[in-house]
């Protein structure tokens, strides 16, 4: 189904926020044709008539009730120094497992309800910093375990696909997805532990980066699992994620992990966004990621399209590009490793008694969340062993190491630059359906490895109705390398367009 239109339609001569980018909205207020103000005005505009009204998107769990204050704010300081950070008078929909220190966060659960934090999200902190206004939180899957749909406590009802809307928008950050997909907002901050931020990308015609483990901060982010979990941005255009990007990327001591990232951050990410960026690469394609019984045939289609546009952009396609003994790799991983409990509780301990709760049992015995994660909390809960004495956490490491030597040397022999698989190998399910294949081929190679991913649009199934996206993956630190390959991918195909126009 083709929903009613998304699209805010201009007064002639009218700066029009429907698809427009960082430097457009940054052109514009250098020339005076829009104030910071009435930029932010037209999103809130927007959010009213689409997002409860109208399609009813619901993507949007909080607005920020100082969003207009703090771009008048920004308009008094442009008018004084002519001069603009980074993400100046950005729009930003953040999803609500990121701490704010002025709005609640919630995780998508009822248990957490009305919580303000004491501080920021560091990459909140960090595109505050740089100009951006925090336009509102965003719905998400509750406590970020699902990548299938976003449903949860803290929002009645789904969250619904802008380009159909009786389909999934993926999760978990479907909320922050389906909001950018439907121009509520420029751009948008997520999270990722098995696919996240590239499931929900891909089911909107968005772009999704996921880093290099350690690259960017986590800190203020409400855990999954502290092994895999990865915060950064997802936005309609590879240049704007690689301009968020930039700002977030970086050690922060409040997160240890991102030690690692010294001496590999780069120092301006923006540098790799070159024309041609495909001419001379050698991209591999990762069959072992998406070929199943299940795999969708208009989606397999589709990506042999995207392969047809890197090799008449001057790329080498190497099909296939196989990691030797995966089966067995995969298979050397025994027992389980449930570190929910682990992690969530350490994080609220750190909150200190300012935390709305304290353990999982306190969260089942409140009775305050959604019935379709009672079995998860349950699981967790009966888990009372800390990760490091679980055998099965060691065995996971065990494997996970083997598996980045073993992509490594793949690469390394092939001489690739990235490897390539649909980011789903279905399209967006029906909202309600668990039934039909999901067709989530993401939770398994960056996750695994830490290695790093961004998902880019690639088409349209369904009649050109329902969007696909391809990933990219790599090296570890190799985001540079990764934003030259999809920018030239995104200029050589242009597939994002909005969802379908008509009367506003």
């Amino acid at each position: 189904m083709v929903p009613p239109s998304l699209a805010a339609q201009a007064t002639p001569g009218a700066f029009s926020i429907e698809e427009t980018t960082i430097p457009a909205i940054h052109a514009a207020l250098r020339a005076r044709t829009i104030t910071c103000r009435a930029l932010v005005e037209r999103y809130l505009e927007r959010i009213d008539a689409i997002d409860k009204r109208g399609p009813a998107i619901n993507a949007i769990v909080t607005l920020n009730p100082n969003a207009l204050a703090t771009a008048d704010s920004l308009d008094q300081a442009f008018a004084r120094t002519g001069r603009m950070d980074a993400l100046h008078c950005i729009p930003t929909i953040v999803k609500d497992n990121f701490e704010t220190h002025d709005l609640q966060t919630t995780a998508g659960s009822l248990a957490l309800k009305g919580w303000v934090p004491q501080r920021d999200a560091t990459q909140v902190a960090r595109i505050r910093a740089a100009g951006a206004i925090v336009l509102a939180k965003s719905n998400l899957a509750e406590w970020a375990f699902t990548p299938y749909e976003t449903v949860s406590s803290i929002l009645p009802g789904y969250t619904k696909n802008p380009y159909a809307l009786d389909r999934v928008t993926a999760g978990s950050s479907g909320g922050t997805a389906a909001a950018v997909a439907a121009n509520e907002g420029a751009v948008g901050l997520g999270s990722d532990t098995g696919n996240s931020i590239r499931g929900p990308s891909a089911h909107n015609a968005l772009v999704g980066i996921r880093s290099t483990m350690g690259l960017t901060s986590r800190a203020g982010v409400i855990p999954l699992n502290n092994l895999a979990d990865i915060a950064g941005p997802m936005t309609r255009t590879v240049s704007d994620a690689v301009a968020v990007f930039q700002v977030i990327a970086g050690e922060d001591p409040a997160d240890p992990v991102t030690a690692a990232s010294r001496g590999h951050r780069e120092p301006d990410y923006r540098a790799f966004l070159v024309p041609g960026g495909l001419r001379g690469a050698r991209i591999g394609v990762l069959r072992q990621a998406y070929e199943r019984p299940t795999t969708d045939p208009e989606v397999v289609t589709v990506f042999e399209g995207a392969l047809e546009t890197m090799r008449n952009a001057g790329a080498t396609i190497v099909d296939p590009a196989r990691v030797a003994d995966l089966d067995s790799i995969l298979a050397s991983s025994r027992g389980g490793c449930n570190r929910f409990r682990a992690d969530l509780e350490g994080y609220f301990a750190a909150r200190g008694e300012g935390a709305p709760v304290h353990t999982v049992d306190e969260i089942l015995k409140s009775g305050a969340y959604h019935p379709s994660v009672q079995l998860r909390l349950q699981q967790a809960q009966a888990v009372t062993q800390s990760p490091d004495e679980l055998p099965g956490c060691a065995s996971r490491e065990a494997m996970r190491a083997r598996l980045r030597v073993a992509v490594i040397a793949l690469m390394d022999s092939l001489r690739l630059d990235a490897m390539v698989y649909p980011t789903w190998s279905n399209v967006p399910r029906l909202i309600g359906d668990l039934n039909t294949p999901h067709g989530d081929n993401s939770q398994l190679f960056s996750p695994l490895t830490g290695f790093p991913a961004i998902t880019v649009p690639m088409g349209y199934t369904r009649g050109g109705t329902l969007p696909a996206g391809i990933s990219f993956y790599g090296r570890p630190w190799s985001e540079g390398r990764l934003i030259t390959l999809t920018f030239g991918f995104e200029q050589s195909s242009r597939w994002r367009r909005p969802p379908a126009p008509g009367p506003s």
